[in-house]
């Protein structure tokens, strides 16, 4: 099968950084699926990943985020057969989904959204898991009560990005007052298109532009910027008995006891927790995203790709890398399979 990855760590602008190799498919056992992937797209932990690599000459394989198709399903597998459309994140301690033929957990895969094609499909999986566990698992949102969450204020940092772009869409579905950063005019028009009630712009101290618009406080911050750059910030802003969660490890050590005199908590969310550790409640990955492709199908949440870059091959993949590395893509980047 045909697969495109790295042997080494490189700066983005390396002539030829990625490579397609023909290596030998894998084979579906327990309770994986062989799935032909149709559709790919890309995320910051993809560029992270790469340039964590560790220069053993070995390939590595990059993407956490695919449609396709089942061909095959191990022998404890019971929720897809062949044949079946699915979509799913995958695992980071496996190999990625920038090949032909990938092999996944079935519990953390689902049935694809009927109404989006394959490219579509594989722009939300990792952005709608870890939007969805932030708000509903860390911050102990409430999606079921709107009539309760109307009073209710949320900070999303980074508004514009793939996690966001589906975060203000959870945030408004659970009935909250959603605030969001942006600074461009386009990614302002983004976030206000996907239902945001107030932008106001990062680039500037976020207390001072939340006073400008009479906000001492919210209940829910969500970060998916740099908590090291906001940790301060946070701490002053969140409400007494509030909640924070961000997405970015701490490069520092911050002050945590800013958060006693509140009772505010401070959590991380790591969409890839669940299958590292393979965690009891593993299967809750495959009920978010079934839950999620009958709302995209309904017309309740909308799609966050906003650019194709066509078929999968290095050179567009390095493109891809180029303009998640420059922090100015908007949405969600997608492929088809490889050429």
């Amino acid at each position: 099968m045909k697969a495109i990855g790295v042997y080494k760590s490189a700066p983005v602008e390396t002539e030829g950084l990625f490579e397609q190799i023909e290596t030998e498919a894998p084979v579906a056992t327990g309770r994986d699926i062989l799935v032909r992937v149709k559709g790919i797209a890309v995320n910051p932990v993809d560029f992270k990943v790469r340039k964590g690599k560790q220069d053993d000459g070995a390939f590595k394989i990059l993407g956490w985020d695919a449609a396709g198709v089942v061909e095959a399903v191990g022998e404890d597998v019971t929720l897809f057969r062949p044949g079946d459309e699915v979509w799913y994140a995958g695992d980071v301690t496996r190999s990625g989904s920038n090949t032909e033929l990938q092999l996944v957990d079935e519990r953390i895969a689902a049935p694809k959204p009927k109404s989006l094609d394959f490219a579509a499909a594989a722009a939300l999986p990792l952005t709608t898991i870890t939007a969805w566990e932030a708000m509903f698992d860390r911050l102990l949102i409430d999606r079921a009560a709107v009539d309760a969450n109307a009073s209710k204020t949320i900070l999303i940092i980074g508004g514009a990005g793939g996690v966001g772009s589906i975060a203000i869409q959870l945030a408004k579905l659970a009935g909250l007052k959603v605030i969001t950063t942006a600074s461009r005019p386009e990614t302002i028009e983004w976030v206000k298109k996907l239902g945001a009630d107030s932008v106001i712009n990062h680039r500037n101290p976020l207390d001072e532009e939340l006073a400008a618009q009479g906000v001492a406080n919210v209940d829910y911050i969500f970060c998916t910027s740099e908590t090291d750059q906001y940790f301060d910030v946070m701490a002053k802003l969140i409400a007494p008995q509030g909640r924070i969660v961000t997405i970015t490890e701490a490069k520092e050590n911050h002050n945590v006891d800013l958060l006693k005199a509140k009772s505010a908590s401070f959590s991380y969310e790591f969409m890839f927790t669940r299958s590292m550790f393979q965690t009891a409640d593993m299967i809750e990955q495959h009920k978010l995203l079934a839950t999620v492709a009958q709302l995209v199908d309904e017309g309740v949440i909308a799609n966050t790709a906003t650019e194709s870059f066509g078929p999968l091959t290095p050179a567009n993949l390095q493109k891809a890398h180029a303009l998640l590395e420059s922090g100015k893509a908007i949405g969600k980047i997608t492929f088809d399979g490889i050429a």
